[in-house]
């Protein structure tokens, strides 16, 4: 396995990952299958996104995303990150992370953060050793297929930005 950044030649890839994710309902409030046409969209030039390959195959992938449109804000970034469903628990996520860690810092951000659901604890546990630490839980912070879903907000400072 290796990551590498991403180009636009992969958004037919990170939409299937990402289209898997949002079919389990484990890791998004998204409902809507993602296509190619909607994650070239993500290649703003600012914001890096990783992938992970094995054997040639696109198996993970790890992007930023803007916080917020306020200048004091610019090095802030979001994060996701999806893992083939096939190709879990190989290392496959902690890799597309460290890649994106490594990108986000190269870029100037100086603090990436999301949510996570509450009882993603594969997720949770990833992020806590690769340094994010949790801030709190945002109680229903939105409804999934009709239920309310909770959130743990996490956060991670790039020291050599700050």
């Amino acid at each position: 396995m290796h990551a590498r950044l991403a180009t636009p030649n992969d958004a037919p890839a990170i939409a299937r990952i990402y289209s898997q994710g949002i079919e389990e309902r484990i890791a998004t409030f998204e409902t809507r299958p993602r296509t190619a046409a909607d994650v070239l969209a993500w290649f703003d030039g600012r914001h890096p996104i990783v992938v992970v390959e094995d054997a040639g195959a696109s198996i993970a992938f790890a992007a930023t995303f803007s916080y917020s449109p306020r200048p004091c804000y610019d090095g802030i970034a979001e994060v996701s990150l999806y893992v083939e469903r096939s190709a879990r628990r190989r290392g496959a996520g902690r890799l597309a992370m460290t890649a994106l860690l490594k990108a986000a810092e190269q870029a100037g951000f100086w603090k990436l953060l999301s949510r996570v659901f509450v009882d993603n604890t594969a997720s949770l546990g990833m992020i806590r050793a690769l340094g994010f630490r949790e801030v709190g839980v945002y109680e229903k912070h939105g409804r999934l297929d009709g239920v309310w879903r909770d959130v743990v907000i996490v956060e991670r400072l790039i020291p050599a930005n700050l």
